[in-house]
Formats: structure tokens, sequence, C-alpha cells
């Protein structure tokens, strides 16, 4: 009999069953698919220097990108939970912003040297100050490197975690420290980092006005899609207050297992008439908690007019 409970989502469900991949898929769901990080996975992110994070804000538009540091950045807390802080950047903002929108992240981590494989962690995602922090976890270790002072953090509840194959993994090597160069952590020297390699500001006197395209649910149209219509979408849709129901969102604060998030495969539920009003709600709840603690952090200042301080990883001053 098959499995009435899966990981995943109704899209994903919709295109296995379109493409004959679902019994594939379940072995993968259920032989490799976890709702927290075994005891080798959290060996895995304790030694890992380098991730990828991906976020969406709340109408869904992406944003990828790239966190590094000292072996042991990401911080291990417990078996369904661990954190990363959030160094100088260009001042964007681009990830806190989408997470205070929408707290849904996933993290790809990937070990091009040693193992050659990867770990995606997929969760929902917290805004904490550095204070907070050290005063729940008193045992974080201090750094000492220029730059890389975190003064927020973000705690991941982890929901799903799995492997991510080594077929397509190429196998780096690391160049020595005294051949690869010191790094510039902290700079607002836009030579050290980079310059305008890509060309993009010598444009900037020639480009429009930047305007977002208008969004729309193309995305739903043609492809596997074209013989579907609007009302397998509806259907498709997470359910909202109707209990465990895959996709069913918790109260932010209020922690739930990945366990309860699945639910029927696609098609799952019609969709609650007052979803709408409940995503507003809860995208202002936390929203406004997120900017508490936003509005708490003082501007970081670059690592050349502030010498003196120590990071988050000398044991020393911890």
């Amino acid at each position: 009999m098959p499995r009435q409970e899966r990981p995943g989502s109704d899209g994903e469900h919709l295109v296995q069953q379109r493409l004959g991949t679902t019994e594939r898929a379940d072995r993968f769901y259920g032989e490799q698919v976890l709702d927290h990080l075994n005891v080798r996975m959290q060996e895995f992110v304790a030694r890992q220097e380098m991730f990828f994070l991906s976020t969406a804000d709340r109408h869904g538009e992406c944003d990828a990108t790239f966190r590094a540091g000292p072996p042991g950045f990401v911080q291990v807390l417990d078996a369904r939970t661990l954190a990363y802080p959030e160094y100088r950047g260009n001042g964007v903002m681009a990830s806190i912003g989408n997470i205070s929108e929408n707290p849904r992240l996933g993290i790809l981590m990937v070990d091009f040297t040693r193992d050659r494989i990867g770990l995606h962690v997929n969760g929902r995602a917290r805004v904490v100050m550095d204070e907070e922090m050290r005063l729940q976890h008193p045992g974080l270790p201090v750094d000492p490197v220029p730059g890389r002072r975190a003064q927020l953090w973000v705690t991941v509840e982890v929901e799903e975690a799995y492997i991510h194959c080594a077929k397509h993994i190429p196998h780096l090597q690391k160049v020595p420290a005294q051949q690869r160069g010191a790094r510039d952590w902290g700079t607002d020297d836009a030579k050290r980092k980079g310059g305008d390699f890509f060309g993009a500001a010598a444009e900037a006197d020639q480009r429009p006005p930047f305007r977002r395209a208008e969004r729309r649910n193309e995305h739903l149209r043609g492809g596997l899609h074209e013989d579907t219509d609007d009302a397998v979408y509806q259907s498709a849709a997470p359910a909202y207050g109707s209990g465990p129901a895959y996709g069913s969102e918790p109260v932010p604060g209020g922690g739930t297992p990945a366990a309860s998030r699945v639910g029927p495969a696609c098609p799952a539920a019609p969709r609650d008439p007052g979803r709408d009003d409940f995503v507003e709600e809860l995208n202002a709840e936390f929203l406004d908690r997120v900017e508490r603690v936003l509005a708490r952090a003082q501007p970081r200042r670059p690592a050349e007019d502030d010498p003196e301080f120590r990071g988050w990883f000398d044991r020393r001053d911890g």
C-alpha cells in the first residue's frame, strides 16, 4: 500500500506523477530525508567553512547567496537547531530582508575537498541579536579576526535534512595560506572587495530605471502543466488553518516538527478561504519581530576602523 504521508511540495509530487518517478522519489524520502540532524550530519556541519543560502520574500521572489567563515562558524545548537552569524556585507541585507517577510530558507553545504558530498537543510529561520544568543548559549566562542564579529545571528529550526549526492561534485584542493593571500574581512574598500569585476557600474549611466517584473502565475502555464487547469493548482495548494496538513504554517516561535508538515499527496484539500488573511497576519507578526531586532543593531564599523575588537571564535574572551 503506498505511503499516505510524504515530504516535499505538492508541485514536486505533481511532476513526479507526470514523469513517472514517484516510486523512486518515495525511496529517497523514506531512506534519506530526516526531520533533524543525525550525529554524522552534525559532525559534517561542524567542520564546514562555507554554505549556499536560498531565501524568498513574501511574493516568492528568490535570492541565492554564499556564506563563509572558519570551520565551525555554523553552530549546531542541537539536533533540530543550527545557527549562523551575519557578518558585515554590502549593506543590502537581502537575506535578512527576505527572512523578515518569509521565514523559510534552504541551506546547501558542499564538501569539495574531503568527502565530496553535500547536505541540504531546509527549515524555519529566526533573527537574533548577538547578545541574546550569548545569553542563551554562553559557550559560543569569539573570533579574533577583524570583520568577523556578528551582531545578528540566524537560527534555523531544521525541518528537512538530506544528502546531496557526490556524482557531479568536483574534487577541489585547498591552496596553502601563503599562496592565497589574506581575506579582507569587514572592508568597505571597493577594489579589495572585487571592484567592478563584471562592469555593471560602468553601465550605470546607460541603464533605464530598474523595474521589477510584474508578478504573474505564468509559470503554471505550458510544459508539464499545459493540460492542467487552474482548479488542479487551487486544489494542490497548501491548506491553511486545517490542522497538520502539508504546508500548514504554525505561528512564528511556536515550532512544528517536520513530521506534522507532511500530509496527503497532491492534490491536497481545497485551500482555506481565509488563507490570504492568515498569511498577511503571519507576515506582519514576523516582520514586527525582525524590525525590533534590527532597531537594536548598531551600524558595524569596517575592520580598519576598529583594530582592537575581538570577534567570536577566541575562547580567551568567552
